[in-house]
């Protein structure tokens, strides 16, 4: 995995609540099993009409809103336990997104596969759509280390809460494997104390 510390980014807000797994890569598109591909499918049903046209009205096929953030309403990943999910939100170019709740399953498998899941308040979420509905390339500064959310152009800011290991996971860039590998000096001493 990419090693993730801080990212600066303009945001693409998505302020729809319930978001559930199969609105973000419908079941039909789970043939295969790399992660390359699922971003052109993201959100495919909101995204394209049914002749595949692009739906220009929908906020990913808005060329005012781009960055790597992703900012949703609250239960964002509800749904089946898909882990295609989050590879569709990374392959779209995604590395964070944004939510005052998460499902677990969702949060679990964002984590997992290197993107930061970062659930914030009702306030400071209705703070970011303020924000990027005055300046659509408005930004935020998100500071994993830290654990904390900044809005650039007002200076508020927010906590987030992360697991201790997949916050390390992520600024080393390990999956669990990477981790368990990069212990092996570790491994071997305790063997021969054995």
């Amino acid at each position: 995995m990419r090693k993730f510390e801080r990212l600066l980014s303009a945001i693409v807000p998505l302020n729809i609540e319930n978001i559930d797994t199969d609105q973000i890569i419908p079941a039909r598109f789970l043939k295969a099993t790399t992660r390359e591909g699922f971003g052109e499918n993201l959100f495919r049903d909101w995204r394209y009409n049914g002749d595949h046209t692009i739906k220009p009205d929908f906020v990913l096929n808005d060329p005012a809103y781009s960055g790597q953030i992703l900012v949703a309403g609250k239960n964002f990943g509800c749904g089946s336990s898909r882990e295609h999910a989050a590879w569709a939100i990374q392959d779209a170019g995604f590395d964070v997104v944004i939510s005052s709740f998460f499902a677990d399953i969702f949060k679990g498998n964002a984590l997992n596969n290197g993107l930061l899941p970062i659930q914030v308040t009702e306030d400071f979420l209705s703070a970011i759509y303020a924000a990027v509905s005055k300046n659509n390339k408005a930004q935020l500064d998100v500071d994993l280390e830290n654990q904390t959310v900044t809005i650039v152009d007002s200076g508020e800011k927010a906590t987030f809460e992360i697991n201790a290991y997949k916050k390390s996971c992520l600024i080393n860039g390990y999956d669990d494997i990477d981790f368990i590998l990069n212990q092996k000096h570790l491994i071997e001493e305790f063997e021969q104390v054995k």
